[in-house]
């Protein structure tokens, strides 16, 4: 005779503390505390990474030589979501796009807003719009907009 599987029915709670490390720490205090979006400059291959990472994806050297990048940059994709699940962090419809800050040579997905379906493109020069109440986290950056 085989077991059978206990199942028990209930909710489990695990409650943990995330430590984001230096680099993202640091990107999270700027921007909270100064509205700031920094970036780290590889030494070797000179590639600006952001957000922040520690180690660098195309030559493998240890980053830490963090830079301030600017509030705008361009759309290099997205995607408009059309339904709404308990997930997401606003009702639909919105728009998720890949953005990469000037100065950067890698994007961010994030959301768009303040943008008419009609007129989303490729290429579109977007800005950081950031929350008035900042919690240290990336959605301090509430969206980007069309510039």
């Amino acid at each position: 005779m085989e077991d059978e599987p206990l199942v028990v029915e209930g909710k489990l709670e695990i409650p943990f503390k995330y430590y984001a490390g230096a680099q993202a720490s640091k990107f999270f205090i700027e921007l909270r505390d100064n509205k700031k979006i920094l970036g780290v400059k590889c030494p070797r291959c000179d590639k600006v990474y952001f957000p922040p990472r520690t180690t660098c994806t195309w030559c493998f050297s240890r980053l830490d030589e963090l830079v301030e990048l600017g509030t705008r940059g361009e759309l290099l994709s997205y995607t408009v979501v059309h339904y709404s699940e308990p997930v997401h962090p606003v009702k639909a419809p919105f728009v998720y796009g890949v953005v990469k800050l000037d100065g950067a040579d890698t994007g961010l997905a994030h959301l768009i807003g303040e943008v008419n379906l009609d007129e989303l493109k490729i290429g579109m020069r977007v800005e950081a719009v950031f929350k008035k109440e900042r919690e240290g986290n990336i959605l301090d950056i509430e969206y980007f907009k069309p510039v």
